[in-house]
């Protein structure tokens, strides 16, 4: 069973890894003359991003916070769960606009 659990660490820690890779990638990546459909498919995948590496900042803090700190443990749970469900929010916003600017067109 301790097996499972560090190669599920092990597999967070990479994901954190990938997203802030992905993220300075598309930070660094300027298009001046990008479209408006372009910048929002940009923008979504930021905050995808964004939010993937807080959730897994937030999953490590729970390994790390005492539970004797309740409160703090408290805050860090509903962080975890708030930065899950924008990720998927946002992976699932991503397909839906660009299916939405085909019909557009």
């Amino acid at each position: 069973m301790a097996c499972s659990i560090s190669w599920c660490s092990d597999l967070l820690i990479l994901s954190c890894f990938a997203a802030i890779a992905g993220l300075t990638l598309l930070l660094t990546d300027k298009q001046p003359d990008a479209t408006e459909a372009e910048r929002t498919d940009r923008a979504l995948l930021m905050m995808s991003f964004a939010y993937w590496t807080v959730y897994c900042v937030a999953v490590g803090l729970q390994k790390i916070i005492s539970p004797e700190w309740e409160a703090l443990l408290t805050g860090v749970k509903l962080t975890e769960i708030l930065s899950y469900l924008l990720t998927f929010a946002c992976v699932l916003s991503l397909p839906l606009h660009r299916v939405s600017i085909r019909q557009a067109e």
